[in-house]
């Protein structure tokens, strides 16, 4: 990667991509979106708006990409294969691809297309973006955790992408362990996206719902179980982490599968209850809170 002006391409203009894109625009380095067809004309003429200001990003269509520095990927797990399909002008041989997905399969997804040496893992903690359109409103910013798989030592990649987010604004950290956090992040999208979909529930209606933490913490605890039987270090203290986190968020801020069925949107149930399930099926765990929350979340999206 050059130490001079990076070239940062971001796909995916939901409420990370429109929040990231729109701190790393405030710096000196060139950040545009890659987009196509009526994604990337709306992009082209309304641009995105973040807490009320607006920020006209280049956009650009797959086939005009050129290789990017920085290649952040933040789009809904159902369109991760098109995505992959839309990069691949994007990825040259300095490209570090940088996933905040939630779900703990899209580096391996997008290194198996472009090379795992490529790719580094990361996740969004603690966001409580709200999407409407082309608007995104949030109180708080949370942090990014990003790195190499193991981070005992930080590599010089890892280095200059935090330099980057320092210089944006951008609250980020590097665990040692990234698969565990990866995990956690995943057992928490487990149970609050699911019950604050099923619920109806913001997290301040989360917060004061006893219904809605014996669901989350059923939900979680077979993550746990699973995560287990995959030699994943999680445990108890993680779901208590968990509740320290939603204290913490927007009392009227909603989950991003909320804000999905609410808008009448495809969900990503199927990377959250069904991966789990599937996952726990293979080590013989079974994921029963996991399985009623899928089966009611798919009549949701029914309707």
């Amino acid at each position: 990667m050059p130490h001079s002006t990076y070239r940062i391409a971001v796909i995916g203009a939901g409420a990370l991509g429109a929040i990231y894109a729109s701190l790393l625009s405030r710096t000196s380095h060139s950040v545009s979106f890659i987009a196509a067809g009526e994604r990337h004309d709306r992009l082209k003429c309304d641009g995105v708006t973040v807490n009320g200001t607006p920020h006209a990003i280049d956009v650009v269509p797959p086939e005009e990409a050129t290789p990017a520095d920085l290649l952040m990927v933040a789009v809904k797990h159902h369109h991760l294969g098109e995505a992959i399909g839309q990069m691949t002008n994007a990825v040259g041989p300095h490209t570090t691809i940088l996933s905040v997905m939630n779900g703990i399969d899209s580096e391996e997804r997008i290194g198996a297309a472009f090379g795992m040496e490529k790719v580094l893992y990361g996740l969004s903690l603690g966001i409580d973006a709200v999407r409407e359109g082309n608007a995104v409103t949030y109180q708080n910013l949370g942090r990014i955790q990003f790195g190499e798989r193991e981070n005992s030592t930080l590599s010089g990649r890892v280095r200059r992408i935090s330099a980057l987010f320092d210089e944006a604004g951008l609250a980020h950290e590097t665990p040692r362990d990234m698969i565990r956090n990866l995990w956690f992040k995943y057992m928490i999208n487990i149970g609050v996206n699911q019950v604050s979909a099923v619920l109806r529930a913001t997290y301040g209606a989360l917060r004061e719902s006893a219904e809605a933490r014996e669901m989350m913490d059923g939900a979680m605890r077979e993550v746990i179980a699973v995560a287990m039987a995959a030699k994943v270090d999680l445990g108890e203290a993680d779901i208590g982490q968990w509740y320290r986190i939603l204290s913490s968020l927007g009392a009227s801020g909603k989950t991003s599968m909320l804000q999905d069925v609410e808008a009448g949107r495809k969900t990503e149930v199927e990377m959250l209850a069904g991966t789990l399930i599937r996952i726990g099926r293979g080590y013989g765990i079974p994921t029963p809170v996991n399985e009623k929350l899928f089966e009611e979340i798919r009549r949701i999206e029914g309707k």
